[in-house]
């Protein structure tokens, strides 16, 4: 593969493959799709019909196809005709809680007839182009900033099919798009598979947590065996560098230079749409507001506790509407097995095992990605 870094002309990438040459051409996106508005059908319509895209299916893994779309409206023959989807047709996120996620794209490529939604902005194939290449280059980073420079809105961010037409990027030959989507299609295909390799062994864990921490009855209660600990650190307050890792609901979040604890501990998400999630750690860390930290009592096995509660039903000890909570001051009073010593350490080692795999593999996943980031970068104006 070629690098262009020392090359004196603009419009090309930084990295191409040898067999390409000459300049990258800019156009608007109106020069290759024409936009419309999704379908607005009212609730009695949906769950039965045709394929419904929604902005879920944007947001997915990989290209949207018939079988993969999750919802179903029952449509007219002149709504199929105005709101049906074709083979190459891009699909547009049209709003957004945050900027950074307005407009982000997706591409249909199947022959089958699916309808798209009010959410969501369609964009008709009139150019040539390859389609997939398409959906790799609105993800590029000078595709997300100039889409993002047309979002407007203040609670919610909004572009519409003026904003979109108005976009301009670099496009190559339609022989070296159909290369570079190619070979980015392999990178997907290996994450896909990475990822399917992920989620069974998080299912042979919750499994074997719930067949092997289960298999007695129940002798003491979490509260007799655990202590629970909260955090007012603000979101905030976070950093990108620091000497200790700060958990949200979805991880590590970033880092502080203090630290609330150092050991072992089990984080468990206390409210919003996450509510009972839990994770291990062992190390000195910090959490934000919407966590808590369980720490084992004296003679306690923390380990053994973690996924005791992986296969803990927390579902009758939700309360609230809007925001699900969950207090330990309910579930803390609910009982669980705890067995004898030499079953306990039998049980948290083989999870404890089989666990360690799962984060090589997770770490792969975004050792790939990382990949596939720098690619879109580098094989793209």
């Amino acid at each position: 593969m070629a690098d262009n870094n020392e090359n004196k002309v603009l419009n090309v990438p930084h990295l191409r493959f040898p067999e390409f040459s000459g300049e990258w051409e800019e156009h608007t996106l109106s020069e290759y799709l024409e936009f419309k508005n999704g379908l607005n059908p009212d609730a009695k319509r949906i769950g039965s019909g045709l394929p419904f895209i929604s902005v879920m299916d944007i947001l997915s893994e990989g290209v949207i196809n018939y079988d993969n779309i999750r919802g179903k409206v029952n449509a007219t023959e002149k709504e199929i005709e105005c709101f049906g989807v074709k083979d190459g047709d891009l699909l547009f996120q049209r709003s957004s809680e945050t900027l950074e996620d307005v407009g982000r794209a997706n591409v249909y490529m199947d022959n089958r007839t699916a309808i798209y939604g009010g959410f969501v902005i369609r964009g008709r194939k009139i150019g040539n182009y390859d389609p997939l290449f398409f959906k790799y280059l609105l993800a590029t980073p000078l595709a997300r900033k100039r889409t993002c420079r047309m979002g407007a809105g203040a609670q919610h961010f909004n572009i519409g099919q003026e904003g979109l037409s108005k976009i301009s990027l670099y496009f190559p030959s339609i022989e070296e798009q159909r290369k570079i989507a190619e070979f980015l299609s392999l990178i997907d295909e290996r994450i896909a598979t990475q990822n399917k390799i992920i989620e069974k062994l998080q299912s042979l864990i919750k499994g074997l947590a719930a067949q092997l921490t289960q298999s007695g009855t129940p002798n003491i209660r979490l509260c007799d065996c655990l202590e629970c600990h909260s955090s007012t650190l603000q979101e905030n307050c976070v950093s990108v560098t620091g000497s200790y890792p700060v958990y949200g609901a979805t991880g590590l979040i970033g880092y502080t230079n203090n630290y609330a604890y150092n050991g072992e501990s089990i984080l468990i998400v206390k409210d919003g749409s996450g509510v009972g999630s839990l994770s291990y750690v062992n190390d000195h860390f910090s959490v934000i507001g919407t966590l808590n930290y369980l720490t084992a009592k004296e003679n306690y096995s923390i380990l053994y506790l973690y996924y005791a509660l992986m296969a803990f039903n927390f579902t009758p000890y939700i309360t609230g509407m809007a925001i699900p909570h969950i207090y330990f001051k309910d579930y803390g009073k609910a009982k669980l097995f705890y067995p004898s010593i030499e079953k306990r350490i039998r049980i948290a080692s083989l999870l404890h095992n089989i666990e360690q795999k799962l984060v090589v593999e997770q770490n792969l996943v975004i050792s790939l990605s990382a990949q596939k980031s720098y690619l879109l970068r580098m094989l793209f104006i």
